[in-house]
């Protein structure tokens, strides 16, 4: 009984371990706004997190903002690889990221070619970062 209790401890640290190493995934994205458009407190630069390159097919994994034109959001514990990132300016004060971005917001995503996103892998347990810069050139209608 003693042995199979140790084998099953055992078993069962290697499982929890695992598990918190593929749950420690962390995408840093360090964004430089080059728009003309005053980032704040109010006017802040969202971030979404994707799992799919599909931007479409709902609504993202997480956001976090940033209140100025270069900053870093930090996306802890990504669950899906490879991930996407994409950037909206709220012109208008007023948005909340709860919904598609206001009229007139300054879009940009991580994209060598837009506008296809590129994909981010990230080795459980381990830190990517990447640079997003972006300006006014696309633009919500």
């Amino acid at each position: 009984m003693t042995r199979r209790f140790w084998i099953l401890f055992g078993a069962s640290l290697l499982t929890a371990a695992f598990a918190l190493a593929q749950a420690g995934r962390t995408i840093e994205v360090n964004i430089v706004y080059t728009g003309a458009g005053k980032v704040d407190a109010n006017h802040k630069i969202y971030v979404a997190l994707w799992n799919s390159p599909d931007t479409q097919a709902g609504p993202p994994v997480d956001v976090q903002s940033v209140d100025s034109k270069t900053g870093t959001a930090v996306f802890k514990n990504v669950q899906t690889v490879p991930a996407y990132v994409s950037a909206a300016f709220d012109p208008t004060g007023k948005w909340d990221a709860q919904s598609p971005p206001p009229s007139g917001s300054s879009l940009g995503m991580h994209s060598s070619k837009p506008p296809k996103p590129d994909p981010i892998d990230v080795a459980a347990g381990k830190t990517t970062t990447i640079k997003l810069t972006f300006n006014d050139s696309q633009k919500t209608p």
